[in-house]
């Protein structure tokens, strides 16, 4: 699968017969009251292979020889677990600019898969992230990106990479882990030589987790391409330079051993039963705390999803509560809301935050993202109850709806609901080719759903009923924002210019300028991604809630 998604996954959703579905009479249950944290982030893990354009189970497998070389080296109990979650995490930070990717290099995703092309610096490096500079705008549009990249977008280029480890720390902290994997995941794009991002720390200084991570991260991909001799040439090439010497030498005289049977093994298994130390075992609301951290995460990769899982999720449990299901349903719809978005990471923002309407090609990538976060769920058997709801969240009654076209009494009654909810609450929000849906709009548009034949009567009630009267947030901002502030962030996280927000607000470009600086002073932030988590942390986003009752 040499990018998002690849043909053969095309092929397998469409022979998946329909009846392994729960009917809409059955009752789908988390498959256990626990769930391992390592399910969770191995879970998220193939959605960020997907989204550097690599075979679901890439970090899986490096993360294998993490441990392996961890073990080979004399790493104590304790270490060898913070290897295992820096591998697992190392890159899960690469998707939250997708959006200024996207708007730069075209195909964010095809941008991430040359990754393993060539080094990480240089000229190569560079000139080739200068070809694709506008790709799949025509040639007029494509030289007017290069002059703006010029003048001002190598800026947003020049501290990705730092953002990247900055969030994926962030994520780390969200989900309790220690501070040994803070530290490393943190420092996963330094280099032995002192030549990587930020370029603070090099030799010893850099956290051995980080060192042995990235060098599985790529000797992974070297060993599924060309097999052991490549994967040793490669450790030759950039020993002492981006590897660590002794970890390289480990890998040139035992690679055969620690390269041994990946191919064979059950990896997904073999991952989960390999956690070091004693497995961080989550239940009840720690369980939500995971699933909530890890959506906010994901909607980062997109402005225009900022916020929405969280508030698919509280909207589908409501209405699951105004329809008098019992608490487990509420709870396993909820939780099915959470994890509805995971497979949005295998999609381009070329085709997430495309002003115009979609090609066929695009619009396929969009209909396979249920499956994609089905595929992600479908290994733990704790999760995979709550992926056979979400694949449901675009099917329609009348089989008018994808990934697989079923209908009538093939979607279950908390997919139901969960569609009625994704959709209302996609209509209240803007997207790139339409501006937001009052409420009113949405509610019409969403009876008009039910008079076709597309969805369920009852479970648009109840999410009707569960959304009430809606009115705006509060004025007041956290961080001691202020109200001028909170409007002026909402709007740059979702991807606007200064230009833009200044049109909006009927004031001046230089003075939202002063508004960010001031913003990102209060917040701690850096980034636009890093401003987006933490509005949708504070609930300033989606930018209205239901009204108190």
């Amino acid at each position: 699968m040499g990018r998002a998604v690849s043909l053969c996954l095309v092929s397998e959703t469409l022979k998946r017969s329909p009846g392994s579905m729960a009917s809409s009479g059955s009752r789908t249950r988390i498959g256990a009251a626990e769930l391992r944290l390592a399910e969770v982030v191995a879970a998220l893990s193939l959605g960020i292979d997907l989204g550097f354009g690599q075979p679901m189970e890439h970090v899986l497998r490096q993360c294998l020889i993490a441990l392996r070389l961890a073990e080979r080296v004399g790493l104590d109990e304790e270490e060898r677990a913070t290897v295992y979650y820096t591998a697992l995490l190392i890159n899960v930070g690469c998707h939250t600019d997708a959006h200024e990717q996207a708007k730069w290099f075209g195909d964010d995703i095809a941008l991430k898969s040359a990754k393993y092309d060539r080094p990480l610096r240089g000229l190569r490096t560079a000139a080739a992230g200068l070809r694709t500079l506008g790709s799949g705008h025509p040639l007029v549009q494509r030289f007017r990106i290069g002059i703006e990249f010029a003048v001002s977008g190598h800026r947003d280029l020049a501290k990705m990479i730092d953002h990247h480890a900055e969030l994926a720390r962030s994520l780390a902290e969200e989900l309790s882990l220690s501070e040994a994997v803070l530290e490393a995941v943190g420092s996963a794009y330094e280099q032995w030589d002192g030549k990587g991002w930020p370029g603070k720390l090099r030799g010893e200084a850099v956290p051995v987790a980080s060192r042995i991570s990235q060098l599985a991260e790529f000797i992974e991909v070297a060993h599924r391409v060309g097999g052991v001799d490549e994967a040793k040439t490669l450790a030759k090439k950039r020993r002492g330079g981006q590897f660590d010497p002794r970890l390289a030498d480990v890998i040139m005289s035992q690679g055969e051993t620690i390269l041994a049977d990946l191919d064979q093994a059950q990896t997904w298994d073999a991952v989960i039963e390999a956690e070091p130390s004693l497995a961080v075992i989550l239940s009840g609301d720690r369980i939500d705390a995971a699933l909530e951290a890890v959506a906010n995460f994901i909607d980062l990769k997109s402005p225009y999803f900022l916020g929405h899982t969280r508030a698919v999720a509280d909207l589908a449990s409501a209405a699951a509560a105004e329809l008098g299901l019992t608490a487990e349903d509420i709870s396993l719809i909820r939780r099915a809301g959470l994890v509805q978005g995971f497979g949005r990471l295998g999609v381009s923002n070329s085709i997430w935050d495309k002003r115009g309407p979609l090609g066929p090609g695009e619009w396929e990538r969009v209909r396979m993202h249920p499956y994609l976060t089905e595929r992600m769920l479908q290994q733990s058997s704790a999760l995979s109850a709550l992926g056979a709801i979400a694949v449901q969240l675009r099917e329609r009654l009348d089989g008018s709806g994808y990934p697989r076209a079923v209908g009538g009494g093939t979607i279950s009654r908390p997919a139901r609901v969960l569609a009625a909810a994704d959709a209302y609450q996609a209509m209240r929000e803007p997207r790139p080719h339409r501006s937001a849906r009052t409420p009113e709009q949405a509610a019409a548009e969403l009876r008009a759903e039910v008079t076709a034949g597309r969805l369920d009567d009852e479970a648009v009630r109840g999410v009707l009923a569960a959304a009430g009267h809606r009115v705006p947030r509060r004025r007041e901002g956290p961080a001691g924002l202020t109200a001028r502030e909170v409007e002026v962030l909402r709007l740059a996280a979702r991807g606007l210019t200064n230009k833009d927000i200044a049109s909006i607000l009927f004031i001046t470009p230089k003075t939202v300028g002063n508004h960010i600086e001031h913003i990102y002073a209060k917040i701690g932030a850096s980034s636009r991604a890093m401003a987006s988590l933490f509005a949708m942390k504070h609930g300033l986003l989606p930018e209205e809630e239901p009204a108190l009752r």
